[in-house]
């Protein structure tokens, strides 16, 4: 066929130059044609993933704690920023245990993720973190997942065992979550992952090749890295949505609020305890809390403010202790405290209210500024035996006694107070006390004063 084409052109050329010529000329054209047409589609499509320049940014939204309601709109915001702003693809930089948000709310989310026009991926870092619960399940819509070293992901429910039988009530490194079948990157550090991105397709060409002043050549990113965080008041109900700040706000407050009650302030403490309580109000709001939990601790707090008016521990301070102990173990459905929260909750209540605050109340009420002499010389009655320490009543109120004599005071004999030292008071038999020493002084020196004092 060529060459019944290759005699044609001959004929045609042998009977007409100038046809041949023009039939050439036309053919040549052609030619030059297709091939500046090829080179055109080539650019077009490479037009499609042109190199970044740096004014385009890819954006780092960290996610720590617990996915609750505030992380999960900081979240949904941070998205619709990103496709505003025409980033080249939104990080989420995750170190999550567990979530606390409904499972309509993990699908929603789940469906923004699928639908962004920038696409969304996530890295489980720094080294030895965790992407569990609701984390997981928005790890699996990810175009790219990161997981450094000593971090895992999964726990991702019943729901997910037929499709993610390792995932779904373990969690897994690379290695398990790469046979799951996820998009996974090893990458030890944030950058790392950053270089993933390229290197999957997930952008453009966001790097570029410089030379170290030792001579290695390496990849440093030519795009803004733009990080974004929770802002400041939205991270206060994060952090106490958090279980154990929930939990220490909440006996802090209480605390505050006893004290408060019982010593008579300005109201600062009381005002204190009150944000407490409602700060703690919304993190238990939040979390999974049962009400047997939490009544228990108030429980415990009304238990404690009985003895707190008497000065003294009784029943009702171990009654309080075991109420305060049983609503620690069972405030929360779902979220564990550690063994140091639940110590250090348990162990500073009782300091304070069962030898802290009554001593302060003590003092509050034995200054003399609210009449500390009108219990000198008042009788009282012994409530224990007081060899040489006791407790006695004074006119309804129980306080710690020592006798300043060497006889013994059994428990119902009628005594005399007689001083007070600090929070303690001195007392002395009703009948055969002797005067004291310094009840002798002041009346020596109250009749010098007054010029009746015999010469010396």
């Amino acid at each position: 066929m060529r060459h019944l084409t290759l005699r044609h052109f001959t004929r045609r050329y042998l009977a007409s130059r100038d046809r041949a010529v023009r039939h050439l000329t036309r053919f040549y054209s052609l030619v030059v044609l297709t091939l500046c047409l090829g080179v055109v589609a080539s650019t077009g499509a490479g037009a499609d993933q042109p190199p970044a320049t740096p004014e385009d940014r890819i954006d780092v939204f960290e996610l720590a704690g617990l996915l609750d309601p505030v992380n999960a709109d900081a979240l949904e915001r941070r998205l619709d920023a990103a496709e505003s702003d025409g980033s080249l693809a939104l990080v989420l930089q995750v170190n999550s245990r567990g979530s606390v948000v409904s499972d309509a709310r993990i699908e929603e989310l789940r469906t923004v993720i699928r639908e962004s026009t920038v696409p969304v991926t996530m890295w489980i870092g720094p080294a030895g973190s965790t992407a569990a619960e609701g984390a997981a399940e928005l790890a699996l819509d990810m175009d790219l997942i990161g997981i450094s070293p000593g971090s895992s992901l999964g726990d991702l429910g019943p729901e997910h065992r037929e499709q993610y039988p390792t995932m779904a009530d373990d969690r897994v490194g690379v290695d398990g979550a790469r046979a799951a079948g996820l998009p996974v990157s090893d990458a030890a550090i944030l950058g790392d992952f950053l270089l993933a991105l390229e290197d999957e397709g997930i952008t453009p060409v966001i790097t570029e090749v410089v030379t170290g002043d030792d001579g290695v050549p390496r990849r440093q990113p030519v795009v803004q890295i733009r990080f974004s965080q929770l802002p400041l008041f939205q991270q206060l109900l994060h952090t106490v949505a958090s279980p154990p700040v929930a939990y220490l706000l909440l006996l802090a407050g209480l605390i505050l609020i006893v004290l408060e009650f019982f010593t008579g302030g300005i109201g600062l403490a009381a005002a204190t305890g009150a944000v407490c309580v409602l700060l703690s109000g919304y993190g238990l709001w939040t979390l999974d809390t049962r009400a047997v939990g939490v009544a228990l601790l108030v429980a415990a707090f009304c238990a404690f403010a009985v003895d707190v008016q008497t000065g003294v521990p009784r029943f009702w301070s171990a009654v309080g202790a075991v109420s305060l102990t049983a609503g620690t173990f069972l405030l929360y459905d779902g979220h564990d405290l550690s063994w140091l929260t639940q110590l250090i909750g348990i162990v500073l209540t009782l300091l304070l209210m069962v030898t802290g605050i009554p001593s302060l109340v003590r003092t509050r009420y034995s200054t003399t500024t609210l009449g500390r002499e009108w219990m000198v010389g008042e009788m009282a009655t012994a409530i224990t035996d007081v060899e040489p320490e006791g407790v006695v009543d004074v006119r309804g109120g129980r306080w710690k006694a020592s006798t300043n004599r060497l006889t013994p005071i059994a428990a119902g004999d009628r005594v005399r107070v007689v001083a007070i030292e600090g929070v303690v008071l001195e007392v002395e038999p009703e009948t055969g006390g002797a005067i004291d020493y310094r009840e002798m002084r002041r009346s020596r020196r109250a009749r010098a004063e007054s010029g009746d004092a015999a010469p010396e």
